[in-house]
């Protein structure tokens, strides 16, 4: 029972399977269209954007590298609220930038003036965030934005399964940034895709530092009729919802803290600092959750929200636990 990188539990569109099938032969003997034109447009539709506002990229942390690139020097400073995505500091430092964390607000509010403060050149915030599932209203991240001179990269990863997201602000403020993902909402993680909303000011300039072909065909073709089918999609966010309320309720019956969750996972207290022990003991029943050794947060776990059926299997290994 595999409950610890976040997937999405169910299959992809049919018609995605139905898009790769059609792919001609000519499509893999030759380069694919360098900006993936054929998501861009249906992203466009969908999300009522421009499409040169849209940017696509080798899974979300690809526009993650390809930000970074384009809005930080060597030298230069990222700062974000911690804890928060383990990737961003890596891609500081492979870009030799300096990385400045802030502690969260209480309630797991956004520390606007703190982050301010720090004179950074970018700000990278995980809305909703991971790997708590908390998330910041959108008006407090546009104060954030319009209080900023640098760039505000808002990375909406999980945002499908939130009340609320903040794509207008990337087409409302010349200086923010939304990144997304087709893995989570879409189940697409096995063939990496993911975009980015921007002003196209802003598009253009993330486009001269991305690699010359960074989408297959075979991705695009999928992402693009993944992102087509939205009664699908929405579909399989509704039961996930429905579930993660299940799951976070079975957790507190047995004693558990559980973060409102606005992700596709919850972040869970373990009582007795015993999330360690827990999380082996769940490892040895054949049941994946994550575990982060980080102070501040080592005693809890992240459990991705999957079928009834995950859920049942997770109540069922955690009562044989002592």
């Amino acid at each position: 029972v595999k409950l610890n990188t976040n997937e999405n539990p169910y299959p992809p569109s049919p018609r995605v399977m139905e898009a790769v099938r059609a792919v001609p032969p000519h499509a893999l003997q030759r380069y694919p269209q360098p900006m993936a034109d054929a998501f861009r447009a249906a992203a466009s539709r969908v999300l009522g954007v421009p499409q040169d506002a849209i940017l696509a990229g080798n899974g979300s942390d690809d526009i993650l590298t390809i930000a970074t690139r384009t809005f930080l020097d060597p030298g230069g400073t990222l700062a974000y609220p911690e804890p928060t995505y383990s990737l961003y500091p890596v891609l500081a430092r492979l870009q030799d930038a300096r990385v400045v964390t802030v502690p969260w607000g209480s309630g797991w509010s956004l520390p606007i003036d703190a982050l301010v403060a720090t004179g950074a050149r970018a700000i990278y915030l995980a809305n909703p965030n991971a790997p708590t599932g908390t998330r910041v209203p959108a008006s407090a991240v546009e104060a954030l934005a319009r209080a900023f001179d640098g760039v505000l990269l808002v990375d909406e990863a999980y945002v499908d399964f939130a009340d609320e997201n903040c794509l207008d602000l990337a087409l409302r403020l010349p200086n923010v940034v939304i990144s997304r993902t087709m893995s989570k909402s879409y189940s697409l993680a096995g063939v990496r895709f993911g975009f980015s909303v921007a002003r196209p000011e802003l598009v253009r300039e993330m486009a001269k530092v991305k690699d010359s072909y960074n989408c297959d065909a075979l991705s695009i073709a999928a992402a693009a009729a993944a992102i087509s089918d939205q009664d699908y999609a929405r579909s399989t966010w509704s039961k996930i919802r429905a579930e993660r309320s299940r799951l976070t309720s079975a957790l507190e019956a047995r004693g558990w803290s559980v973060l409102p969750s606005q992700a596709n996972f919850v972040f869970a207290t373990v009582p007795g600092h015993r999330a360690r022990t827990v999380h082996s003991a769940l490892k040895a029943a054949g049941v994946l959750v994550r575990y982060f050794d980080v102070p501040g947060i080592d005693d809890k776990l992240r459990i991705t929200v999957g079928t009834p059926e995950d859920t049942d299997a997770l109540v069922a290994a955690l009562s044989t636990i002592p």
